[in-house]
């Protein structure tokens, strides 16, 4: 692993990001409006949106960056522009740690933004620190970009990229105990969720939200989080190859 090769590949990326302003917009603004959407649908149930704000906290960066990720890796691809660079001295993981540094600073962003206006305008209120939710939610969007990474790999066009998001996020987001408590679940579908992602994605969120401590479950959940990040860096790197199919 080269840092130096790592930090010019993430201003590479961050550089192409200044340059598509459909892509930031997505990125910034899209989660923003999501929230806004969420607390007009649950304006006279202000229970529900503070029960369900959290954790979308951390879910929207998520689904978008999953999104954006998935679409800037397919390019690189097809484009021949993956193939180019990695007949450089660049490792794999130089490339991978790259779009990572590149996509956790906007994630950073992301989240701030995005909790300000949750937290200032929107009236959003938890039981734990609010500090705590801006690095986790970072984590979330973190894990959407390493799962970008790795489904790009199965798409062949920039269409069937976006179609892998209600394939793959969907699913999870339906499992994660967000509609309904996992355990009301039919069985099989309760032990299934146990393997998604986004079901400790949701439920550290919503830990934290309740103030619940490192010392319970949700130190297990911010783990299995880190867990299956690395999990899918590595599937994506095992997906990269030196010549364009």
């Amino acid at each position: 692993m080269n840092v130096a090769i790592a930090a010019a590949t993430g201003r590479r990326v961050l550089t192409q990001l200044r340059h598509d302003p459909r892509t930031l917009a997505l990125l910034l603004v899209v989660p923003v409006v999501l929230m806004l959407l969420m607390k007009t649908v649950f304006w006279n149930q202000d229970g529900v949106f503070q029960r369900v704000g959290p954790p979308l906290l951390g879910i929207f960066p998520l689904t978008s960056m999953f999104l954006v990720t998935s679409v800037a890796m397919l390019r690189e691809r097809t484009s021949g522009t993956l193939e180019r660079l990695l007949s450089m001295p660049l490792a794999k993981v130089d490339l991978l740690l790259g779009y990572a540094l590149a996509f956790g600073a906007v994630a950073v962003v992301q989240t701030v933004i995005v909790s300000m206006v949750a937290f200032a305008l929107l009236d959003l209120n938890i039981e734990g620190p609010i500090v705590a939710l801006v690095p986790l939610a970072t984590l979330n969007a973190l894990l959407g970009m390493a799962m970008g990474l790795f489904v790009s790999a199965f798409a062949a066009t920039e269409f069937q990229a976006v179609q892998f998001m209600p394939a793959f996020l969907l699913p999870q987001f339906l499992l994660s105990g967000l509609l309904t408590p996992r355990s009301a679940m039919l069985r099989g579908l309760e032990l299934l969720s146990d393997v998604l992602p986004m079901t400790y994605a949701y439920d550290a969120l919503a830990r934290v939200a309740a103030g619940d401590g490192l010392e319970t479950r949700l130190g297990l959940d911010i783990g299995l989080l880190a867990l299956g990040t690395v999990a899918s860096l590595a599937l994506g790197a095992a997906t990269l190859r030196r010549r364009t199919a």
